[in-house]
């Protein structure tokens, strides 16, 4: 089955497609994590964009429903190197793509469209199954929405609040598109979760009376989460607030900062960050928008930086009880180096 990949300045590539027959077009983004396939394609962040792995071989571990980090495959398509046809366990990705309706192609030079967004950043793509016509795809591709113009919340967002019950403290929980590990870390700590969505009001929350407000990570651009903002603007000062990826983002707003589209951003589980200490932690990310440090307001500290680039990594303002990372410490997948750490933190910081 023929498959081609389009992208919106003109080029195009045909590969071998799996899966289904069929189309889907959105932002084209690349992940560098060797191992943990499922764990990215479950992943809601990576809702609106089309994953580019960037190690050779995909697949040949076969599909583990453990690990997965919600219930479905949230990215558009998959673009690899190599799938392998022949795992340890089956189903093969393959059988799962063909069995759930996905889209995928393999058989494409994944270093050299890894290269090119990094030297021209992050572009919109097609990726049409069942066909060679190039043309074709690029049209769809210069025809697919930006990422900063959608609001994709309400399609990885629970849609009605739920508790998750645990002996500890009680935390509130802004649903953007959480991921399952972090919820099993939180529950770890024996936290009792309240788990509400994405447009939650300060009143409905108030319900369970929560002791701490934890956002969630998310996919998109965090300026669409205004309803979150809003809820995070009312509780500063009021209750701990913590966040991980787009709660980061989406705490940083609420207090005035700024933040900006990158230009291919970070996503894979090795991803340098140095800790305000000087330690240096290996860690899982998956964002393209990220924090402009300089606009955080007074009493706002920078607590984390990327090593390779420099950008914000995590803040926290100790008079406001606030405490956010970008990066994904929950560890799946990835290196466990920051699960203990921020999770041990972030719990006991709650009075």
């Amino acid at each position: 089955m023929k498959a081609v990949l389009g992208l919106e300045d003109g080029e195009f590539v045909v590969g071998e497609g799996f899966g289904v027959e069929g189309s889907c077009s959105g932002e084209l983004v690349f992940t560098t994590q060797m191992t943990g396939y499922m764990e990215a394609l479950t992943d809601p962040s990576y809702q609106g964009q089309i994953l580019m792995f960037t190690f050779p071989l995909i697949g040949n571990y076969g599909v583990d429903h453990h690990n997965f980090q919600s219930p479905t495959v949230h990215s558009l398509g998959c673009v690899t190197r190599e799938v392998c046809t022949h795992p340890t366990v089956k189903p093969s990705l393959i059988d799962f793509f063909e069995q759930n309706g996905l889209y995928g192609i393999t058989g494409v030079d994944t270093r050299r469209l890894t290269i090119k967004t990094r030297e021209h950043g992050t572009m919109r793509a097609a990726l049409i199954v069942g066909s060679d016509d190039g043309e074709e795809a690029v049209k769809m591709a210069r025809t697919a929405p930006d990422i900063a113009a959608q609001d994709l919340f309400p399609q990885v967002s629970c849609k009605e609040p739920f508790h998750i019950p645990g002996p500890g403290k009680r935390i509130a929980v802004i649903d953007l598109g959480i991921k399952k590990n972090i919820a099993v870390s939180l529950q770890k700590r024996g936290a009792d979760l309240y788990v509400y969505p994405y447009n939650a009001t300060p009143a409905e929350i108030d319900r369970c009376d929560p002791e701490a407000i934890f956002i969630t990570n998310g996919p998109g651009d965090p300026k669409q989460a205004k309803d979150a903002i809003a809820a995070v603007k009312h509780y500063l000062g009021e209750l701990p607030v913590f966040g991980i990826c787009m709660g980061n983002q989406v705490t940083a707003l609420a207090l005035g900062a700024e933040t900006y589209k990158m230009k291919f951003g970070h996503r894979g589980s090795n991803q340098p960050v140095r800790h305000m200490n000087g330690s240096i932690y290996i860690t899982t990310q998956n964002h393209g928008f990220a924090v402009d440090g300089d606009t955080l307001p007074e009493g706002c500290r920078i607590a984390y930086e990327n090593v390779n680039d420099g950008t914000l990594e995590g803040f926290r303002d100790d008079d406001l009880d606030v405490l956010c990372v970008q990066f994904h410490p929950e560890a799946h997948g990835g290196p466990h180096d920051t699960e203990r750490p921020i999770f041990d933190l972030m719990y006991r910081r709650i009075a």
